[in-house]
């Protein structure tokens, strides 16, 4: 199965392959509850638009993150969707926090807020915060 990474990146050019990660995540989104959809979608849209110029180094990063983040999420919801699925999302460790730049702990903690009270959210996006890797 790692074979399938070499022919995509052969393939398609690298906007192409962001293109298709991006519109891959919005799709595994539709098996979301509409809540958590919503949200999703407007995180990742605002994530990669945040993302369009960003350096060789990040947007390498940026692209592991999100590939992992849609196959986590996809594996999560299975075949059927987010109401057969057991779990949605996993905690952070320490380990994982502790590589985070003040900014995405700022935004972690923002998005926290947003998922905790989908009532409340504001209609506003969040701030650009750009990621460190």
């Amino acid at each position: 199965m790692g074979g399938g990474k070499k022919v995509v990146a052969e393939a398609f050019t690298h906007p192409q392959r962001v293109r298709l990660l991006y519109k891959t995540i919005l799709k595994l989104h539709r098996g979301l509850p509409l809540e958590l959809r919503a949200l999703g979608d407007q995180y990742t849209k605002d994530e990669f638009r945040r993302h369009k110029e960003a350096s060789t180094e990040q947007s390498q990063a940026f692209m592991v993150e999100w590939t992992n983040y849609a196959i986590t999420v996809a594996k999560q919801l299975g075949v059927r969707g987010a109401h057969t699925a057991k779990t949605l999302g996993r905690p952070l460790s320490e380990g994982d926090l502790n590589q985070f730049s003040d900014e995405q702990v700022h935004q972690l903690f923002e998005l926290y807020e947003a998922a905790s009270n989908p009532a409340e959210a504001p209609t506003t996006p969040p701030q650009d915060h750009k990621k460190d890797a």
